[in-house]
């Protein structure tokens, strides 16, 4: 049958409702282009071989077409990986494995023209063509922005002022900066940077002893500092005699002529720094760029126990590091001047600063928190960013408040509905926040981060699966898994685009190989893919700072750095962190105990925002000490029908069993062994924290000072086992 000059025949009709073939075609179906012709095509034939469609059905036969086809071209595209995600990473001679894509030797540099530091602002400020770089404001003001250029004039005046004052352009020249992060503290660095110095971060929370012997093992002779308080600290120690090569402090505050004064008789000299530039600006001095090999950092670990250890990183070390987050990333993941990240992170430690160097490599833009985590949130929603590092802590802080903030049955349903929903499509590739999901719920979590963030990069310590799988969920954009430490530059895996699967921390990186080590006396042999993880690579330190024995302990004669960390090689080429070397101790019964495993385990209890598991080589048992979460509590208590007061709960007799009995019920669910379950505990009401000393600023537990602080708790709990 013939309609006009159109073959109506069966195979005629086959072909006619056929898609389009090649290439063109494909594409239009695929974006909604050929759905509608095809959709066209039927309605056509069905009103030619069958009775003409009444006007209202063949209307809403088109609306529905419109419909369809206005979906198909607005859906998300998934976010696929570059590799297959079943071989992550290949086996190389040795044992040890590389990242699966890495094709010839590890990764130097991602751009040819950022090799060292000072090359990777340089690179930034020519691609932004002098933008924004680090933005910083005042309570319920806007941020305020200084460009790419006047931060290198700033930095090129006060590096010109250091050598007016006598130090040299040179790698052995040390320099101290004792501040919070904020923009005077990327200027001070970039002096360094611009004159071949080295920066040597000094931390708010490190103490007094610490300050007092990083000045004293690097010898330093300049702290540019951010407040009177910290440099009157400075100051007393050379008065003391505590530090005498301490020479000249520039303070970034305004001072009073006191300080001035108390240093001018002991021999320091007090400058402000915008004295320091208006001097360096009098006297300039042309740069002296460093070489990719020269040292550019020390980087001091705050140590969980004993004196801090300087981490000496050069710029290579830091330029490989850059190179191996972006070359796994880059499918995905390519940085412009448009982009954002927040600054509050502290910039002493090794993530904070390859996060920062990424961005300013690609001209991309940094803004800074006033000082006050509190704030945060605040800061988070004026600046808006796209690209937002943070650590386990931040994270499971948000986790529990949503967690706690869907009381009834029917919010919890809808919540976990949401998450379950959500997840799906991550798991498929689809990356968005603008379902009906994200409206109803998720919308405030996003918001609360400022509504743009497209790029969540987690590292530090370990996070929980369901913690990271909700995260992915709620916050519609790419979450990223990091593992490393100070040593290797921060980072030595990551997860990969495309695998949102939790449980492992992804293949090594491009600048780095990564190997496991037969650990015999924790039961872990390298051919069953268990062991000590060790790496080796462009991003591996030099070693400590005068301390050739504490760097044979972890650098052996091949260049492999031990970690002290213990992995597992999962079948898809990924590395899962499974136990620490480091921290295990033997009980009495002569069974090692890894108490950070533990430790990961029991948070996963309600009612427990913190934990800290204590044995001994004279005990047969663990002990611990557990903060309560203080919005869980109360409830969790009211269901044993006891109220009062967060100090009166931790005090309750009936409270701290009903706690101590979910956390073994968890312990045995997770596959913990009789004597790995803790016995007995105390319950602290104030958190443990970096102000407090009991965390280490990268949120690390100082077991040490944790077992000094409780130590009469700690032999109370033992003595009522005994009992």
């Amino acid at each position: 049958m013939k309609v006009g000059h159109i073959n109506l025949s069966t195979s005629g009709i086959c072909h006619f409702l056929s898609p389009p073939q090649g290439w063109l075609p494909a594409i239009l179906l695929d974006s909604g282009l050929g759905f509608l012709l095809l959709f066209m095509k039927m309605l056509f034939i069905f009103n030619f071989l069958f009775s003409p469609l009444p006007t209202p059905a063949l209307l809403c036969l088109l609306t529905f077409g419109a419909a369809i086809f206005l979906w198909l071209i607005n859906r998300p595209q998934p976010v696929l990986s570059r590799i297959d995600l079943d071989k992550q990473s290949v086996g190389i001679e040795g044992g040890a494995r590389k990242f699966a894509f890495q094709k010839n030797d590890l990764a130097r540099y991602y751009f040819p023209d950022a090799k060292t530091m000072y090359e990777i602002f340089q690179r930034g400020l020519a691609v932004s063509d002098n933008g924004p770089c680090l933005g910083y404001r005042k309570p319920n003001q806007p941020y305020r922005w200084l460009s790419y250029k006047q931060v290198s004039d700033r930095a090129e005046y006060l590096g010109s002022c250091l050598i007016h004052k006598g130090h040299k352009p040179s790698p052995d020249q040390f320099i101290g900066i004792f501040a919070q992060n904020r923009p005077e503290w990327v200027i001070s660095e970039l002096a360094c940077y611009t004159y071949s110095m080295v920066a040597i971060p000094l931390y708010d929370t490190l103490g007094a002893e610490a300050t007092v012997f990083i000045v004293n093992k690097a010898d330093i002779p300049t702290v540019i500092c951010d407040t009177p308080q910290k440099a009157s600290v400075l100051i007393e120690n050379v008065e003391k005699g505590l530090t005498p090569c301490l020479k000249l402090v520039i303070l970034m505050d305004p001072f009073d002529d006191d300080l001035k004064q108390r240093g001018e008789k002991c021999g320091v000299e007090v400058l402000s720094l915008f004295d320091a530039e208006n001097l360096g600006k009098e006297n300039f001095r042309k740069p002296v760029p460093p070489n990719p090999e020269d040292l550019s950092i020390i980087c001091f670990t705050s140590g969980t126990t004993g004196d801090p250890k300087g981490a000496m990183l050069t710029h290579g070390n830091i330029a490989s590091n850059v190179a191996g987050f972006l070359r796994s990333a880059e499918s995905v993941f390519q940085p412009t001047c448009n982009d954002v990240t927040i600054s509050y992170l502290p910039l002493a430690h090794m993530f904070e600063r390859i996060v920062q160097a990424v961005m300013y490599s690609c001209g991309a833009q940094v803004g800074f928190f006033q000082g006050d985590i509190r704030m945060l949130p605040d800061d988070m929603k004026a600046l808006k960013p796209t690209i937002f590092p943070t650590v386990p802590r931040l994270v499971n802080k948000i986790y529990d408040k949503v967690q706690n903030e869907a009381k009834t049955p029917l919010k919890k349903f809808l919540l976990n509905l949401a998450v379950a929903s959500k997840f799906s499509e991550v798991k498929n590739g689809i990356i968005r926040r603008d379902s009906l999901w994200d409206k109803l719920i998720f919308a405030k979590i996003q918001n609360s981060l400022g509504g743009r963030v497209y790029l969540v990069i987690t590292a530090a310590a370990p996070i929980s699966s369901a913690v990271l799988t909700f995260f992915r969920a709620a916050m519609g954009c790419m979450v990223f898994e990091a593992y490393g430490q100070t040593e290797c530059t921060g980072g030595c895996t990551v997860t990969l685009p495309g695998d949102w699967t939790s449980g492992h921390v992804g293949p090594p990186m491009c600048c780095n190989y990564v190997k496991l080590e037969d650990v015999p006396d924790m039961n872990y042999f390298s051919a069953n893919n268990e062991g000590e993880i060790c790496i080796k690579g462009l991003n591996v330190f030099r070693g400590y700072l005068k301390e050739p024995e504490k760097t044979q302990e972890v650098l052996d004669k091949d260049g492999w750095l031990h970690t002290g960390d213990i992995g597992r090689w999962l079948p898809n080429g990924t590395l899962k962190i499974i136990d620490r070397k480091k921290n295990i101790f033997k009980l009495a019964q002569g069974e090692y105990i890894a108490p950070e495993k533990i430790e990961n385990i029991y948070s996963s209890s309600g009612p427990v925002s913190q934990i800290f598991i204590h044995g001994e080589r004279l005990q047969s048992s663990l002990v611990g000490v557990v903060v309560p979460d203080p919005d869980v509590l109360p409830s969790f208590a009211a269901k044993l029908g006891i109220k009062g007061s967060l100090a009166e709960l931790c005090q309750s007799k009936i409270v701290k069993e009903a706690i101590l009995e979910d956390l073994q019920k968890i312990g045995k669910e997770n596959g913990l062994k009789s004597f790995e379950q803790v016995k007995n505990i105390f319950v602290h009401p104030e958190p443990f924290s970096i102000e407090n000393g009991l965390l280490t600023p990268t949120l690390k537990a100082k077991r040490g000072h944790l077992t000094k602080c409780f130590q009469t708790q700690i032999d109370s709990l033992y003595e009522s086992i005994q009992e």
